[in-house]
């Protein structure tokens, strides 16, 4: 395992402004969005526009990333995200919702998701989770991804890898017909020959012009998921892998999320549609 030292909050910088000939979501300026109360079932139309932001999403993502080195901090991944995705029309969807204050997620280390970018500095052998998610043409596409910086140990080079071929496995039991559950028990059962932990109580989720439908995608063999998918349905994968304990602690923010025993976790993620045969994905840019 790495020796790096654990994270601490940084400096938050002041609010990024969106242009305002950029649609906004319902939820900003609000407590909390409004509960979806429509289908999981999307029409071609909703599907067609979901493309579209899955597509920036994941370019917005991968600006982002172009610039992961030593030395950089995580508030500047936050403005090369929020401009790409100003700069093609789009709002970044974290900014505002329930009060998160930045433009996409970065998740270090032993940080399983939601770190709000601030001043800290990536160093030599971290690992950092981008996770990226815009609104345009009334919909959402998220899309999230665990990034190298520099000489990474080993043990995490494998846990990154690992936790992308999950949520790869993940993608090709979807199925209509199958239950939900077929998806946590295929992430579940790769994650258990390396002895990894599965992240339990933060889950995939029914996205369309809702962020978070209500749906629940568990990355685990649960009981309770037994929703059967249907050509149409929208929502994400994204399974967290950890090296030690599934048990998380929260920061006083009240987001960011980490390993109760401090060790590294890592985590990808794709927005999907079931299709008549198995899953499109999305977010592919």
């Amino acid at each position: 395992m790495s020796g790096q030292s654990l994270l601490v909050p940084g400096e938050l910088s002041p609010t990024r402004s969106v242009p305002g000939n950029i649609r906004r979501p319902e939820y900003v300026g609000k407590p909390a969005p409004a509960p979806y109360t429509g289908p999981e079932v999307q029409t071609a139309e909703t599907i067609e526009a979901m493309r579209t932001a899955g597509r920036i999403a994941a370019r917005a993502m991968e600006e982002a990333a172009k610039i992961i080195a030593p030395g950089v901090t995580t508030d500047q991944l936050d403005k090369v995200a929020h401009e790409y995705m100003c700069d093609h029309g789009a709002y970044p969807s974290t900014l505002g919702y329930r009060g998160f204050p930045k433009s996409l997620c970065t998740s270090v280390n032993e940080v399983i998701c939601h770190g709000i970018p601030d001043s800290t500095v990536l160093r030599d052998g971290d690992i950092v989770n981008l996770d990226v998610t815009a609104y345009i043409g009334g919909v959402h596409g998220d899309n999230n991804a665990t990034y190298l910086v520099g000489d990474v140990d080993e043990e995490s080079r494998l846990l990154v890898e690992r936790t992308r071929e999950a949520l790869n496995r993940a993608i090709k039991a979807v199925r209509p017909g199958r239950q939900i559950n077929v998806i946590g028990r295929v992430i579940e059962s790769y994650a258990k020959r390396f002895g990894y932990g599965v992240v339990r109580d933060f889950t995939g989720h029914g996205i369309n012009s809702s962020f978070h439908s209500g749906l629940i995608i568990p990355h685990y063999d649960s009981p309770h998921a037994t929703t059967v998918m249907q050509p149409g349905m929208t929502f994400t994968i994204e399974p967290m892998l950890t090296l030690g304990t599934h048990e998380y602690d929260m920061w006083d923010d009240g987001w960011t999320v980490v390993t109760k025993d401090r060790r590294r976790t890592a985590q990808f993620e794709h927005t999907l549609v079931v299709t008549e045969t198995g899953a499109e994905i999305l977010t592919l840019p």
